[in-house]
């Protein structure tokens, strides 16, 4: 499995989860938002940690610079 999440994107993926669970905690989200609330804080979670998030991978996106450059490792350089 390929990285595709970079190092801005889990600090965003984070922070958001940290603000999601502060509001869940605190009551401001409640009944069926707060379990949407907790599924959402576990995948974020999961995809900062891990470093690869599959929907990222289906839209063949990437924030990883580490993955880009592996994209293009074995290929030869253009000769002039």
């Amino acid at each position: 499995m390929q990285h595709n999440v970079g190092k801005t994107d889990k600090i965003i993926r984070v922070s958001i989860a940290i603000i999601l669970l502060i509001l869940v905690l605190t009551g401001v989200i409640a009944g069926i938002g707060m379990w949407i609330a907790m599924i959402a804080i576990i995948m974020l979670i999961m995809t900062s940690a891990r470093g690869y998030c599959g929907i990222y991978s289906l839209l063949g996106m990437s924030t990883c610079p580490i993955a880009a450059s592996q994209d293009h490792k074995g290929e030869k350089e253009p000769s002039a």
